[in-house]
């Protein structure tokens, strides 16, 4: 076939082992691509266009990803036109030496599908090898004696090239006493021999010069001499004579240096000196592999013998007498083989990543086996080593193919060590191992997973705007995009607009904030649904639950409700009756606080007072009652100032006033208020003197019209001065989780009534009820159906008097 043009052979298969695989690999175990060009092609030089001899067209090159797998870059394939290239120098004497035929076996790899095509290329040989002596010039010695047809065995030519362009004859220069005949040995090679054709005389002529030439039959031919420098030398009747022309021996290869080849004899007929022999290599490049001892003929090894790198020898041993007189033989050595290589493995196409989808048979790698030994030491077996999900089969002669044989799950092996074990024939067998580390490609099967299954979150209130409160985290296997996890808010039940102002989360860390301070009063707990959610395609996310609490601390003091002050400052004022027993109630201190727990756990404590012996606070209750009677020594007015703690740490605390009038009627009240220590304005010390003024002249018209009154209906029963004409009830504020244990009913009188006889509350009163009537000046009288003293038997129990002070 031509230079460049391709043969496509079919090789039969097997029938039917392998019926699925067969049919999946078909084009690549049927089709053989050869191509025959000459060795030295420039770099660049086009060999065939393999694209379209495999049935590629151009618009497929792109996605078929066509390559060449070999152990060395002799060749490549341009992606733009599918054309097998020259990459490398191809030197047919360096890649094959002397072999007939020298082809470049190699793999073309095609992807989307994965296949493989088994390429063959022939090197022709070109005349680029000149022949070559080892010796261009050399000295032989011929007696005078010698008789005509004498033959001399002269130094050789080597020609690396083969066929025709190798060495073909030898010329010698023209001379009317030696001629030249070509002789050729067991392996091919061919040697000169010079024959002599006439009597030679000393005295005559001394010495000849003459030029050997080697020739070849390339086109062009190519040629090389040498000098011959023929001495004669005085009359040496015999030469010395081997005992045989051609020496033949086997030894197998790898025998120990020193070994005795054989032993080569040669006889002289002649006497003394000249009878006396000496044994030579007539090349000296042969003495790197032999050892030939001068005296005896013995040749030993010198080195290891390979039958990989030389199957035979062929060595040229001079013996030469005293007198000058050579003779020549040929020792033809064979070296036998033994199995003493080891086969190897090589993995070509190995691609980077598998990917962990990919379908149980696709394509992985090429393996090719190599052994240097010949015949059944040469033949190489290979199997698989352990339990992994892939298999190797046969594809051609010393290739095989790896596959996938099972499913693969990058999260539970990202590696595979595939390790494949060649075996020779030989006996006994030698094998050996390769491994390959194969990284599985990761896709995205892999869904992110949280560490917890729901969170629980404790933040206290009054946190810090910004401030970080929780974090979630979720995992995802899979590497790269696929698993980089990113976080957000999902879902809430909170407003969906107030979502962003109350709770943020980082979408890289997971790390949950809080856009504002929490308050415990107005937020208790609120509810989040987090989405992690990974970076692959298609994206896969996972959801959690978070569950926020916000705890109580202890930022709201108490809140008095009772007694408090009017909106201008003023003061209430609780009377109590001079005959109130000890334990009396006199009045009770109501304070509520927004916290919860502990934190609204309220106390009641007396900082201050008058007389402190006198009265007694209730820790819990905030009831002031008497702790024993009134003395005549007691001060009628009495102060306590009372503080209201929580149960909080730090506690918080309010405090409240209490002005306590001993007195068993109103007129008593007046000069007990007249008495005030306290400072005031003249604004409002004038207010006040008018209130009471205002209030004695109301009492003293009320008295005039009952009296009247009752002097017209004399025997009527006593009609009602005042009515209960309304009854409230006063609630404090709810407070979900204030202290406000009992609930006061409080009578209000319309101001305004002109007739007043006696005081009576138109309802039953329970026990423990307050009920405060008011008269038309604002006073306030409290009654109690307590039978804690026996002034409510009398109709009025104790006026509680509201007198305004500015700034109490």
């Amino acid at each position: 076939m031509g230079c460049g043009a391709a043969e496509r052979g079919r090789v039969q298969t097997r029938p039917l082992l392998f019926p699925f695989l067969l049919s999946l690999f078909c084009p690549a175990l049927s089709e053989l691509i050869r191509y025959k060009i000459p060795e030295e092609m420039p770099t660049g030089s086009v060999v065939g266009n393999l694209a379209k001899d495999l049935g590629f067209g151009v618009r497929e090159l792109p996605t078929r990803r066509l390559r060449i797998s070999s152990e060395k870059p002799y060749f490549s394939v341009s992606m733009e036109s599918g054309e097998l290239l020259v990459s490398g120098r191809l030197d047919r004497e360096q890649i094959c030496g002397k072999k007939p035929v020298c082809a470049l076996d190699f793999e073309a790899v095609a992807e989307n599908p994965l296949n493989f095509y088994h390429v063959s290329v022939e090197l022709e040989d070109i005349n680029d090898h000149v022949p070559k002596f080892a010796h261009i010039s050399s000295e032989l010695h011929i007696s005078e004696s010698t008789k005509p047809g004498a033959r001399f065995i002269l130094g050789s030519a080597h020609d690396a090239d083969i066929g025709t362009n190798s060495l073909q004859n030898y010329k010698l220069s023209p001379n009317d006493h030696f001629s030249l005949v070509n002789k050729e040995k067991s392996d091919g090679g061919k040697y000169p021999e010079m024959v002599l054709k006439t009597p030679l005389d000393r005295e005559k002529q001394k010495s000849y010069h003459l030029t050997l030439t080697a020739l070849d039959s390339g086109h062009p031919p190519l040629s090389s001499t040498a000098q011959i420098q023929v001495l004669v030398t005085d009359a040496n009747d015999n030469p010395p004579v081997f005992s045989q022309d051609v020496y033949r021996v086997s030894l197998p290869e790898n025998v120990h240096p020193g070994t005795t080849v054989l032993q080569v004899t040669a006889t002289d007929q002649d006497e003394g000196v000249n009878s006396e022999i000496t044994f030579s290599f007539s090349e000296a490049a042969q003495i790197t592999r032999f050892k030939l001892n001068s005296n005896t003929g013995a040749m030993t090894t010198i080195d290891t013998l390979d039958f990989e790198e030389a199957k035979e020898y062929s060595v040229v041993l001079e013996a030469r007498d005293g007198g000058g007189m050579v003779a020549q033989c040929t020792v033809e050595i064979e070296v036998l083989d033994e199995n003493d290589n080891v086969p190897e493995v090589l993995f070509q196409s190995l691609p980077d990543l598998i990917m962990e989808d990919s379908e149980p048979g696709t394509h992985i790698a090429l393996l090719k086996t190599r052994d240097k030994d010949s015949g059944h030491n040469g033949e190489v077996i290979c199997k698989l080593e352990g339990d992994i999900p892939f298999k190797i089969f046969t594809s051609s002669k010393n290739t095989y193919k790896l596959v996938t044989d099972g499913a693969l799950d990058r999260e539970q092996n990202p590696e595979y060590n595939v390790t494949v074990t060649a075996t020779d024939l030989g006996d006994p067998s030698l094998s050996s191992s390769s491994s390959v580390t194969l990284r599985i490609g990761d896709v995205n099967d892999n869904a992110p997973i949280f560490h917890q299954a729901s969170y629980f979150v404790h933040v206290a209130e009054n946190n810090p705007p910004g401030a970080s409160i929780a974090q979630v985290s979720a995992s995802d296997p899979d590497l790269g995009p696929n698993g980089r996890v990113s976080y957000s808010i999902l879902a809430s039940d909170l407003e969906p607009r107030a979502l962003s102002s109350y709770v943020s989360v980082n979408q890289d860390s997971g790390v949950v904030f809080a856009q504002r301070a929490f308050d415990h009063e107005q937020l208790r707990s609120f509810q989040l649904t987090l989405q992690a959610r990974d970076q692959g395609s298609p994206a896969l996310s996972a959801n959690v639950s978070m569950r926020v609490l916000v705890g109580d601390l202890n930022d709201n003091a108490p809140r008095v409700l009772y007694p408090a002050l009017e909106p201008d400052g003023s003061a209430l004022f609780d009377m109590v009756p001079r005959a109130a027993e000890p334990g009396y109630l006199v009045t009770k201190v109501v304070a509520v606080d927004a916290d919860s727990g502990h934190n609204a756990w309220l106390s009641y404590h007396v900082l201050q007072a008058s007389d402190p012996g006198l009265f007694s606070l209730g820790l819990r209750t905030g009831e002031v009652r008497t702790a024993r009677a009134l003395g005549d020594k007691d001060a009628a007015r009495q102060r306590l100032l009372v503080a209201v703690r929580d149960g909080g740490q730090p506690p918080l605390s309010a405090t409240a006033t209490l002005h306590l009038i001993f007195a068993d009627s109103l007129q008593e009240v007046l000069p007990a208020l007249s008495d005030d220590p306290l400072p005031s304005d003249p604004q409002a010390e004038l207010q006040f003197y008018l209130v009471v003024a205002l209030a004695l002249i109301s009492v003293l018209f009320l008295l005039a019209v009952i009296l009247a009154v009752a002097l017209r209906l004399r025997g009527s029963s006593i009609t009602k001065a005042w009515d209960c004409f309304q009854s409230e009830v006063v609630v404090p504020p709810n407070y979900s989780e204030g202290t406000l244990p009992n609930s006061y009913n409080l009578c209000v009188g319309h101001t305004g009534k002109t007739e007043f006889h006696s005081l009576k509350c138109s309802d039953q009163l329970s026990s423990g009820q307050d009920i405060l009537f008011s008269d038309f000046a604002g006073t306030l009288f409290p009654l109690s159906n307590s039978n804690e003293s026996t002034s409510h038997q009398r109709g009025l129990g104790h006026t509680r008097v509201s007198t305004r002070y500015p700034g109490r």
